[in-house]
């Protein structure tokens, strides 16, 4: 299994963390490809790539890297910035697509494609849990938020991905406590210090999807910390658009982004069983029934955190 770390070098962020993971344990000397500039793991099948272009809108780099070296790349995990207009310091985790943006099939605001969420890496559990144990033990705790955010922005991708973040100005982005913290998450999860990697999927189990609340998905990210189960896309509902009630079933693109979450979800956990968890609170009644009904025809079933957490 290859996994490739994306970095850009028109990202302070980025950089920050390439050279951050860089300095960890044994990497070969730079290769100096045409799509960007490699050093390969030497006791795991992990990549660490810098680009020029911003990687929100390097699309297809998964299957340019591939044809490159000749090996498919089975996930992709994106060294970035994350930007708010809080300005707190923060350390986040996504998964990437723009499925709740019309019209379907354009380039996205930032990148992706309209209509198009990416597989979700199976990782993303184990790198959520490891990020804040990592910072709970360490003197970021007192300073950085550790949290979730929703599925957003580009780039269009075939490997499962997510975005591994420090946010959320430019003084955190070229903090090196930060981006040390996280390149020893990143050690710790894809086993490159001959630990054991964490996250790998097994093939079996329960997954969820989560619907509904804002861009930080607190009530989802209650559930997934006490239940620790693996989870896949989570959307807020601004990527859930309803057009106004009427007699009939409610029209607009939300139905479109619960299929194409569900469906990528599923391709990331081949055999997995997917469930899905609503914020009910942020859904009209009539809107939940529609949800939950959807979900149904495509075989989903709709859980309370009470069902799955002991």
């Amino acid at each position: 299994m290859l996994t490739l770390l994306l970095a850009s070098s028109a990202d302070s962020a980025s950089v920050n963390l390439h050279d951050a993971v860089s300095e960890l344990d044994v990497w070969s000397s730079e290769e100096v490809l045409e799509h960007g500039v490699l050093r390969r793991h030497l006791n795991r099948e992990v990549h660490l790539l810098i680009i020029d272009q911003l990687h929100i809108y390097a699309d297809h780099i998964d299957a340019i890297h591939a044809k490159a070296i000749g090996q498919t790349v089975d996930e992709v995990l994106v060294l970035s910035r994350h930007a708010a207009k809080s300005g707190i310091p923060s350390l986040t985790v996504h998964a990437i697509g723009v499925p709740g943006e019309i019209p379907h099939g354009e380039v996205g605001f930032a990148g992706g494609m309209k209509g198009t969420a990416v597989p979700p890496s199976p990782r993303f559990a184990s790198i959520y849990r490891a990020l804040r144990e990592e910072t709970e033990a360490s003197p970021l705790a007192e300073e950085f938020d550790v949290s979730l955010e929703t599925t957003h922005h580009g780039p269009v991708l075939t490997a499962p991905t997510l975005y591994l973040e420090i946010g959320s100005k430019e003084s955190e982005w070229r903090r090196t406590d930060a981006s040390t913290l996280w390149a020893r998450v990143i050690s710790r999860v894809l086993g490159l210090e001959s630990t054991t990697p964490e996250g790998e999927w097994r093939g079996e189990g329960e997954v969820m999807i989560g619907f509904g609340g804002g861009h930080y998905a607190p009530r989802h990210s209650d559930v997934i910390i006490r239940s620790g189960l693996p989870f896949g896309h989570l959307l807020a509902n601004y990527a859930l658009v309803f057009d106004e009630k009427t007699d009939q079933e409610p029209t607009g693109p939300w139905r479109h982004s619960l299929c194409e979450a569900v469906e990528k979800t599923r391709q990331a956990f081949p055999g997995g069983r997917v469930f899905a968890h609503l914020d009910r609170k942020s859904f009209k009644g009539w809107q939940r029934t529609a949800i939950a009904e959807e979900l149904a025809r495509l075989g989903v079933e709709v859980r309370r955190g009470r069902d799955f957490i002991s």
